[in-house]
Order: structure tokens, then C-alpha cells, then sequence
């Protein structure tokens, strides 16, 4: 199995998939629109379904079918006109909730990515826990649902993210994998489309555990470089890391207690700890621009969040005792229990001034 470069431990790969996600945006924003089938686009003699609902797919309506087929399909099919301005503001907002757990994630589109945990301690070190708090918090934030696979992997992963939808989580650890393979269909791995499942079921090759029997060089004879990575899949071997593909602008840890911080001492008491965790954060990942912001992140019991940020560019590895003075300016006066607490760094964009005065 492979296993994370930074630990030696077997990689925890986390998928999220928002499920129909313009439709999703669309019902959000007009709630007429969920008890009907509804499709994103498609509208017009000639236009092309973009996306759908779940109501409209019961009716075999699906991506890319022409608007007059869905139609024909479901007469009474409700059609709006895509918004992507909107939808890329959603999948900004969405992004940077999971970006809070890792700054090692994908987006593979606006509306999916993979997530590489394999070193994140929040929530006891487990990437189901963390897929679980990820859909409740887009859920209950941004108020649309996804779908998580968590696996050793990023071929099970979203294999697995793909399992219980919509809205449903599915984990494969590494004992499962076996198992899981053996009776996975063809159909389902990456870069097996209509043509290549139909080859291979006129090779009797229906599951990967029928995958699995036949020879590698058979397989390269017939498929090519992709016969190699047939034989990989077939075992639910994937090598691939998850590709950070633009520079983190921060790092942040952030805990959510299982028995709310009572006061200001009792949050106080978790600087040096929390710190710890952003210094290790910190030291895992190449440091590319120096650190320019200092910020607490608060969650209190009524689920109400606030931020606070302060110019600090002499830090290199943070203390406690460097957030004491944002959480002293951001508690209030009165005890109110605490949810969540992070500490977290902004790094000075490119573009941003060299010297700033100090807000200390």
C-alpha cells in the first residue's frame, strides 16, 4: 500500500463531490424549484442540459442530452439558464471551507476535490470524522449537500464518494480494499468509458476481481500504456499524490471541542497546544513567502463565527503567547462557551507591501 512521503503511514484520501451542484445552487436560492425536476440549461431547440436534480433524473434526464430529449422525457421539466458567476462564488466558498482542514487539496472542478489528511490531527487524526464535519459544515453554511469517499487512494476515494449518493459518505480503509475491488464492476474506474468496458466484457471482464485474472502483458496487448494501469486499478493500486496546484495564501489548525471551552482561561489554556499543531503544519510544507498575518478563528456555542487577523512579520514559527493578544481583542467581556478555536497564518502575497506598520 502506498504510503504518505512525509509520515510513512498509509495516505488518507478524502473525495467531495457536491451533489447536482448548479441545481443544487438553484434549489438553495429558490425553494419552488425543489419539488420540481429541474434542469441547469437546456432551454431553447437547441440547447444542452448542463446538469439536473435528482427529481429530473428519475426520468433518465442526464448531462449533456439536449433540452428537447429531456423534454420529451419529462414534459413538465422546469429549465433556468446557468449562472456561473454565481455557481463559481459558491465553489469559492466551498473550497475554502475544506481548504481550513488542508491546504493539500485538488479541485478537479468547481464542484470536486481531493483532499490528502494523511497528516491533519484535528478531529482524533480520523479522515472519516473529518469528511463527516466537512458535508455538515457545507451543509449547514453554505446549505447545499456532498457526497465524501475516504480511501487509501484517489481512485477509491472517488470511486467510494460516488457510492451512497446524494449526500452520503462511504470509507474504504486499507483492509477493505480487497474485498472492495474484487466485486467492483469495470465500469466504475477511472478512464474506463463505454468503448473500453464493452472490450472488456467481450474479454469476460466484467469485475476487477475477472480483471485480476487476466495477464498484464494480455492486457497491454490490447489497451496499450492503459492495459498497465487496468492491472493497477484491478487491485486498487493508485500511485498518484494529490497535486497542490496554487500556492497556499495560508495555513490554519482549528479544534472543535466535545465539551465547550467555558471561558476566556479555558481558551487561553489551548494557545500553546493549538500553536504546536500550526508550528508542525508549518514545518511539513516547503516555505515559499514569509509569513505576514497572524489570525484567531472563535466559534461559540450558538454556532456564530468570527475572525480576527493582525500584521505580524517578524513571526517565524508561532507561539501561543503570539495569539494571546488577538484572543484577548476578540473574546468578549462576558463568558460565552467557544466551539471551535483556530490559530492560523497568512503569508505576504507577492504584490503586497514590504513593510506595514504593526498593529502591535
Amino acid at each position: 500500500m502506498r504510503t504518505s512521503e512525509d509520515s510513512g503511514r498509509p495516505r488518507k484520501i478524502i473525495h467531495l463531490d457536491c451533489d447536482c451542484f448548479y441545481a443544487a445552487v438553484e434549489m438553495r436560492d429558490d425553494p419552488t424549484l425543489r419539488q420540481v425536476p429541474l434542469a441547469v440549461g437546456g432551454a431553447g431547440g437547441r440547447g444542452v442540459v448542463t446538469t439536473c436534480n435528482y427529481l429530473a433524473r428519475e426520468y433518465g434526464i442526464r448531462s449533456a442530452m439536449p433540452g428537447s430529449e429531456a423534454r420529451r422525457r419529462c414534459p413538465n421539466l422546469v429549465t433556468v439558464p446557468t449562472d456561473m458567476p454565481r455557481y463559481k462564488a459558491v465553489s469559492k466558498q466551498v473550497m475554502t471551507l475544506f481548504r481550513e482542514l488542508t491546504d493539500r487539496l485538488e479541485p478537479l472542478s468547481l464542484d470536486e476535490a481531493f483532499l490528502d489528511v494523511t497528516d491533519v490531527t484535528d478531529h482524533h487524526g480520523s479522515a472519516t470524522l473529518m469528511a463527516e464535519y466537512l458535508r455538515e459544515r457545507v451543509r449547514r453554511e453554505i446549505g447545499i449537500t456532498v457526497s465524501a469517499g475516504v480511501a487509501p487512494n484517489k481512485f477509491l476515494a472517488k470511486v467510494a464518494s460516488d457510492w451512497n449518493k446524494p449526500d452520503g459518505l462511504h470509507v474504504v480503509t486499507p483492509d477493505d480494499v480487497p474485498a472492495f475491488v474484487q466485486a467492483l464492476s469495470v465500469d466504475r474506474l477511472f478512464g474506463v468509458g463505454p468503448v473500453t468496458a464493452r472490450r472488456l466484457k467481450e474479454m469476460n471482464v466484467s469485475t476487477c476481481g475477472d480483471l485480476q485474472a487476466v495477464a498484464p502483458d494480455r492486457l497491454v496487448a490490447a489497451f496499450g500504456k492503459q492495459g498497465i494501469r487496468l492491472h493497477e486499478m484491478a487491485y486498487g493500486r493508485d500511485d498518484r499524490p494529490v497535486v497542490v496546484t496554487r500556492q497556499a495564501k495560508s495555513v490554519s489548525v482549528e479544534r472543535t471541542f466535545d465539551r465547550d471551552l467555558p471561558d476566556y482561561p479555558a481558551c487561553e489554556s489551548m494557545l500553546a497546544t493549538l500553536a504546536e499543531d500550526l508550528r508542525n503544519r508549518l514545518a511539513r510544507r516547503p516555505r515559499e513567502r514569509p509569513i505576514h498575518k497572524l489570525f484567531i478563528k472563535i466559534r461559540y456555542s450558538d454556532f456564530s463565527t468570527h475572525t480576527l487577523e493582525r500584521v505580524r512579520p517578524d513571526v517565524q514559527a508561532p507561539e501561543g503567547d503570539d495569539f494571546r493578544p488577538l484572543l484577548d481583542a476578540i473574546y468578549p467581556d462576558d463568558a460565552r462557551p467557544v466551539r471551535l478555536l483556530g490559530l492560523g497564518v497568512r503569508f505576504r502575497e507577492d504584490h503586497a507591501p514590504r513593510q506595514q506598520l504593526s498593529l502591535f
